[in-house]
């Protein structure tokens, strides 16, 4: 279940795609910081019709093992003892309403506490913090919910009955999880959750129960199929191109970019997510964009909606560094590395040679040097990383070849780009343990190589690039604060 639409697979034991299906939906933005989506609405029906469909599809005399469901996250999902959500699902990082409650809970816990404990500083990502905001603002919602759930372990409830949650969103959960003895951090966690019951842990690939009678009438699932726990769609997405030892990296270009490292010891900077991993054990980095690809959609339009072919040639016939152009890419703000909800967009050294096509080169140019950024400090953490780009963003000619001559990294693209669907699969056999647990469907269909013609421009620019967001920082926010009065009332 992704942001903007959900997808099944129906996958034999040795990683053939039978089936698939895509369902799309839409996230509501009630407010300026807000995004919400309605849980059984749109997460649990996409989920009934799609498993509708390929159920319809399974080949004559074959029987359904086993099924997972992963989806967005971290997500924050109130319910009573029906599974009936309370309130629309509040999502993960791209919904900034608690800031203040990031405030709160971090003096009163102790920003250097946060950090040892949860191996991350509380942020937008942050499900605690959301939990606060119900409390301090909904407060009857709160008190009438008797449990919380991520995305995936609210399907995986509505299918078994089952109240759990993967280890890997719960050390999402900041800073309720302690991530270096993969367990919960229970004073703080009854602190926030207050009477609500903290969901017992499972790994990812953990059976956590059978779909039920009434689940299996709403989605054509046998009764009696094991169900796998899931996660978070992104981590989904890694294991599914085999993004699983120390070292595998995998770069996802989306509407926002995310980064997910898989590391051999604990590590924590408090610019990056330091997480749980997928098998029973593990740990990783992660790192978010706030915008990638809904850059690329905004410029399509402002610019009177050319076809994407077009743009892209346009794109492509300007050269490396878009004759001066340079852009800040944060048009929703920015979460890695810089965690500034009040971030803004900036083209720097427009002329009027500049056109159409400078713009989109530059503003693939700018996402490129987010990400050498977050790279960078990846690169404290663990030597000798394996690259693997996934995410429709493959479709330009121009972003990935410009991320690997900006970063000077060499990307694997697998032959197989289902995404965190096809994880969910392979997930689903090693939890039934229909295939070892060391099974890896991934193949590599070829490799993105940095031209080493472009590096010493793309290092110069990077410097500059680097400078622009702490130079125009304070002018932006005051930008912000102009932008955010009433008009009416200039207040």
């Amino acid at each position: 279940m992704g942001t903007g639409s959900t997808k099944g697979v129906l996958v034999d034991t040795s990683g053939v795609v039978i089936a698939s299906t895509t369902q799309s939906h839409t996230m509501d933005l009630p407010r300026p910081g807000w995004a919400e989506v309605d849980a059984e609405a749109t997460w649990w029906r996409d989920v009934c019709d799609i498993s509708t469909r390929l159920t319809g599809e399974m080949p004559s005399g074959s029987t359904l093992a086993g099924v997972c469901v992963s989806g967005v996250g971290p997500c924050l999902v109130l319910c009573d003892d029906a599974l009936t959500p309370l309130r629309p699902a509040i999502m993960y990082g791209v919904d900034t309403r608690a800031s203040a409650e990031i405030a709160s809970l971090t003096e009163e816990f102790g920003a250097d506490a946060i950090l040892d404990r949860a191996g991350t500083l509380l942020s937008s990502q942050a499900v605690g913090p959301k939990l606060e905001w119900v409390r301090r603002h909904e407060p009857r919602v709160f008190d009438r919910a008797t449990g919380w759930y991520g995305s995936n372990s609210y399907i995986a409830a509505k299918l078994t009955g089952e109240y759990v949650l993967d280890h890997h969103t719960a050390s999402q959960c900041d800073p309720m999880y302690v991530t270096r003895d993969f367990d919960w951090n229970t004073e703080w966690a009854k602190r926030i959750c207050g009477h609500l019951p903290l969901p017992r842990l499972v790994w990812p690939s953990d059976v956590v129960g059978t779909v039920h009678a009434e689940a299996a009438a709403a989605t054509g699932i046998p009764k009696g199929t094991p169900v796998v726990a899931g996660t978070v769609d992104a981590y989904a997405e890694a294991f599914s191109v085999g993004v699983r030892s120390p070292g595998d990296q995998m770069l996802m270009y989306g509407s926002t970019m995310f980064l997910v490292q898989i590391i051999g010891e604990y590590h924590s900077d408090p610019a990056l997510w330091t997480t749980a991993g997928m098998e029973r054990g593990s740990l990783a980095l992660a790192a978010g964009t706030s915008t990638a690809g809904s850059m690329i959609s905004w410029l399509q339009t402002v610019t009177g909606g050319a076809d994407f072919g077009t743009l892209m040639t346009e794109a492509a016939a300007v050269p490396p560094g878009s004759e001066g152009l340079i852009a800040l890419p944060y048009l929703a703000g920015e979460r890695t590395p810089v965690f500034d909800p009040q971030a803004r967009g900036l083209f720097a050294g427009l002329t009027l040679r500049h056109g159409r096509g400078h713009l989109f080169r530059a503003a693939y140019e700018g996402i490129g040097f987010g990400i050498r950024q977050i790279l960078e400090m990846f690169d404290d953490a663990h030597t000798g990383v394996r690259t693997v780009a996934v995410g429709g963003g493959l479709q330009s000619p121009v972003w990935a070849q410009a991320v690997s001559d900006i970063t000077g990294r060499p990307q694997l693209v697998p032959e197989q780009a289902i995404g965190a669907s096809y994880g969910d699969a392979l997930m689903a056999a090693i939890g039934v343990g229909l295939v070892a647990p060391e099974t890896d469907w991934a193949r590599i269909d070829r490799e993105i190589t940095p031209n080493p013609a472009n590096r010493a421009l793309y290092d110069e620019l990077y410097g500059v690039w680097r400078e622009l967001y702490p130079a125009t920082r304070e002018l932006v926010h005051g930008l912000g604060a102009i932008g955010g009065r009433d008009a009416r009332s200039g207040e």
